[in-house]
């Protein structure tokens, strides 16, 4: 079996001694352990290509925070494998495996002891291109002190016209990153469905809307704006675009006793039941 990881970029040599005790872990358990050239040049070691690595893995590892995973989820897309998360960010709500129990998990993991979550992508078509995301996409104004019209059309009929700092289109795995500040709801990542927030809209009667996965959402605007993927990619927009739900889903591995309320109530700082 292969694991083929890959580092948080920033301050990614402050991660060698955390990657190469994990490393020794993993091939102890008889895991062979690959790494992505960019991720190994930055602590002083020798990696393969990431699309070399990614077909040799049987999984994928982010090593790093959420951002790390899911630029990992992004850029592997195509190749359909699950990807562990382990924790060496600030938040967590995603890589749910600490440094430290990465010995406990892989114990499990190799009897069989884990969970396949499966994640709704968006499949967005710009330029004819497609383009993945796994979080959320933004459609933002180019100017700061001016506001964006955002027209947009569902396959079943025109659906609302959006004034004010832009929108945002989130998967369910997303609801809890920007939509969540903008104040759009939480939805359970499980669920498949595509979430409309607009980013303080100029009428107040504009709200968050939830719409059906098997919905395609054609995105137009009158002037240049900017179309954000997953607040990593940034990309210069005239065009309409075209946001569906992609193919495949993307597949997280989990601890069996992982619970996504414990991580709601952990990381929103929710009240304890009584």
């Amino acid at each position: 079996m292969k694991a083929g990881f890959v580092l948080k970029p920033k301050n990614t040599l402050s991660l060698k001694d955390t990657f190469l005790k994990i490393k020794s872990i993993f091939e102890r358990k008889g895991i062979e352990v690959l790494i992505d050239s960019v991720s190994a040049k930055a602590i002083g070691l020798l990696g393969i290509e990431f699309e070399e690595m990614c077909k040799e893995a049987d999984f994928l590892v982010a090593l790093g925070g959420d951002g790390t995973l899911i630029s990992l989820a992004r850029r592997a897309y195509q190749y359909d494998k699950p990807i562990l998360g382990i924790n060496a960010g600030n938040l967590g709500f995603l890589t749910d495996i600490n440094p430290e129990n990465i010995e406990e998990f892989l114990d499990k993991f190799l009897k069989g002891e884990y969970r396949i979550d499966e994640r709704m992508v968006m499949e967005i078509e710009h330029n004819q291109k497609k383009l993945y995301a796994f979080n959320d996409i933004v459609i933002s104004k180019e100017i700061i002190a001016s506001m964006i019209s955002i027209k947009v059309d569902t396959n079943e009929s025109f659906l609302n016209t959006y004034r004010g700092d832009g929108l945002i289109i989130s998967t369910p795995t997303g609801s809890t990153a920007y939509n969540l500040s903008a104040g759009g709801p939480v939805v359970y990542p499980l669920t498949e469905g595509f979430i409309l927030t607009p980013i303080c809209p100029h009428s107040l009667t504009q709200r968050p809307l939830i719409l059906p996965s098997n919905f395609e959402l054609k995105i137009e605007t009158k002037d240049f704006a900017k179309l954000i993927i997953d607040g990593q990619e940034i990309y210069n927009i005239k065009s309409p675009i075209l946001v569906k739900k992609a193919k495949k889903p993307t597949k997280l591995i989990h601890r069996l006793e992982r619970n996504y309320f414990e991580v709601l109530r952990e990381k929103l700082k929710w009240g304890e039941a009584k």
